[in-house]
């Protein structure tokens, strides 16, 4: 029988100060998963992974070095210790880096209330085969798609549990469930392609296989006929599929980490616009069934609600205990780690506030633009929100959609496309970035 987690971090900070550390912290995590694929109506691969990583973190004084392992036998342990220890005693002074004092800490220790592992048995293969073969079924029969290139169901379940000798213990688990179909339609190099999918922590709120199918062949059809669009200025609408980037960029700009090298566009924003007066940014890591939910974070600190962006005007940076002790700030409870690797600061749930109009009461005043479904490559200078990217997707004209787009690039900067935006009314709320369609009013366009 696998060693319980809890056992694991405690072996682990034990090694550690036997070896010789000031202080420490450990992380355990056990994660199963399957994963289906079908073609033709038959199964094309399948897979199956177990196993429980372990990683170490050591301190001796600001000197501090991190190790990790799938092994977690105590020879392991005791050995991953010895040379953490070691590490850290060649590695750099950083007088920011260090664990949380003990009145800092979280006194939620579970996920208890938040519903992030789904209680019902992991699904069989059989049952992920099926799926993934009548998503594949109902692609195949919308008319015009010739192919599908891949259609698979998946599953995956993991427990986490951290530890740490300021006194924190905790840990939650996690489970998934997905689908996904990507159709191909036309035929020679006429043919294009385009997905759909869902994901979801429950299984019993998975969207139907067939709805999924008949949606990816429905875009692929809709992609045939492409060409090059003009060059100019146009409005772009970037679709609620991949709306969620700007926001990215967003939030990478006001990361602890980008903010403390000076490497942002937004460094010098501090209450200052930076979206439309009307739209707030709100993160909240306690929303139900959300796969961005988090009891506390990966250095033990409360997660918490929190408004990013309130009417417009930015209210904080995004902050583990390193980068808040640098910039001389309060952490925000934003650390992200693995096994493997030390903290960073990440954002868990986000929503931007969604607006009145439907996608489509945008596209009809938008007049002549470009409707964006997919997005390649990227040419973005953090320093100075520069944006330049390949796009294809759907052309409008006079506010109606006329023909497909593609080999097109599109390039503003990021501080006039996020202070211009206007959102639709169609995000996803059960995503941890619930984040509409978002309409550009003017970007430049050129066929690539």
């Amino acid at each position: 029988m696998p060693e319980a987690l809890d056992a694991l971090t405690k072996s682990l900070l034990q090694a550690a100060t036997k070896a010789g550390a000031d202080a420490a912290d450990a992380m355990a995590i056990t994660a199963s998963s399957v994963s289906i694929e079908v073609r033709g109506g038959a199964l094309e691969q399948a897979e199956r992974s177990e196993g429980t990583d372990i990683g170490l973190r050591v301190f001796v004084g600001h000197r501090s070095a991190n190790v990790s392992a799938s092994d977690t036998s105590s020879r392991t342990i005791d050995e991953m210790a010895e040379r953490a220890v070691a590490m850290a005693r060649e590695a750099p002074e950083d007088p920011y880096s260090g664990l949380a004092d003990p009145d800092q800490l979280s006194a939620r220790r579970d996920a208890e209330g938040l519903e992030l592992c789904d209680p019902t048995p992991e699904p069989s293969p059989e049952t992920l085969q099926d799926d993934a073969a009548r998503a594949e079924a109902a692609a195949l029969a919308v008319k015009g798609v010739s192919q599908v290139q891949s259609a698979g169901a998946g599953y995956g379940a993991q427990e986490i549990y951290l530890a740490a000798t300021n006194g924190f213990e905790g840990g939650y688990a996690r489970s998934e469930r997905g689908l996904s179909c990507v159709a191909i339609a036309g035929s020679g190099t006429g043919m294009e392609r385009d997905y759909d999918g869902d994901s979801r922590i429950f299984q019993a709120d998975l969207r139907d296989a067939g709805d999924i199918g008949a949606r990816a062949g429905e875009r692929a059809l809709a992609r045939l006929g492409a060409r090059k669009p003009p060059t100019g200025s146009y409005p772009v609408l970037f679709d609620e599929r991949i709306a969620a980037s700007l926001i990215g960029h967003l939030l990478g700009a006001i990361n602890g980490q980008a903010i403390s090298r000076g490497a942002s566009f937004l460094r010098d924003a501090m209450g200052e616009q930076v979206l439309p007066e009307g739209l707030s940014l709100i993160e909240d890591p306690s929303r139900i069934r959300a796969t961005g939910s988090r009891p506390f974070d990966a250095e033990g600190l409360p997660t918490q609600q929190r408004a990013i962006v309130e009417k417009g005007i930015l209210q904080g940076w995004t902050l583990d205990l390193a980068t808040a002790r640098k910039l001389e700030l309060t952490p925000t409870g934003n650390a992200a780690r693995g096994p493997g690797s030390g903290p960073q600061p990440s954002n868990w749930n986000i929503a931007l506030t969604q607006g009145q109009a439907s996608r489509d009461d945008l596209i009809a005043e938008m007049g002549t633009g470009l409707l964006v479904t997919s997005m390649i490559g990227s040419t973005i200078n953090p320093n100075t929100g520069d944006y330049s990217r390949g796009a294809s997707g759907l052309w409008v004209e006079n506010g109606e959609i006329t023909h497909a787009i593609n080999e097109c690039t599109i390039a503003g900067n990021l501080r006039d496309m996020l202070r211009a935006m206007i959102p639709a009314n169609d995000a996803r709320t059960h995503l941890s970035r619930v984040v509409p369609s978002l309409l550009v009013p003017g970007m430049t366009l050129a066929g690539a």
